[in-house]
């Protein structure tokens, strides 16, 4: 939103600040799952979770890990282009990671809750419905709210 009052160098300190701080609740986020997910391996009764399960477990990981890589680009960006008035670019492109890292974090958090349901309640159609329960509530509640409202 732009302000009447607000130059446009102040508008776009005030968007990069504001963007680098939405950023920093998501990579907390991330970064716990990320940890969570890096112990499950070596949790004996996930040793026998069988085959589907360890192939869910990598996939999440890599969800996690590129999730965060999104995620805490924008910060690095900023740093390194520090001072070189290429502000506009950086909150441009960081938009994009930081959408693309928060639907890679849902993703991640959808297979990681589908994980837990396979290794504590077993494979079957329960644990697909939690699973893809959560996947539809990180979809409405971080992207189709959203939208809706933009729209009106």
């Amino acid at each position: 939103m732009t302000r009447p009052d607000e130059s446009r160098h102040t508008r776009l300190t005030r968007n990069l600040s504001e963007l680098l701080q939405e950023l920093r609740v998501a990579q907390a986020g991330v970064q716990i799952l990320f940890a969570f997910l890096l112990t499950v391996a070596f949790m004996d009764r996930f040793a026998s979770a069988g085959s589907f399960a360890h192939g869910l477990h990598i996939t999440t990981v890599l969800l996690a890990t590129t999730s965060a890589a999104l995620l805490i680009a924008p910060a690095a960006w900023h740093r390194v282009l520090f001072r070189k008035r290429r502000r506009e670019e950086i909150i441009r492109a960081a938009n994009w990671c930081a959408l693309g890292g928060l639907a890679l974090l849902a993703a991640s958090m959808t297979g990681t809750v589908l994980l837990i349901g396979i290794v504590v309640l077993g494979p079957g159609w329960g644990t697909a419905a939690v699973g893809a329960g959560v996947g539809c509530l990180f979809l409405a509640l971080w992207f189709l709210v959203p939208l809706r409202i933009r729209r009106q």
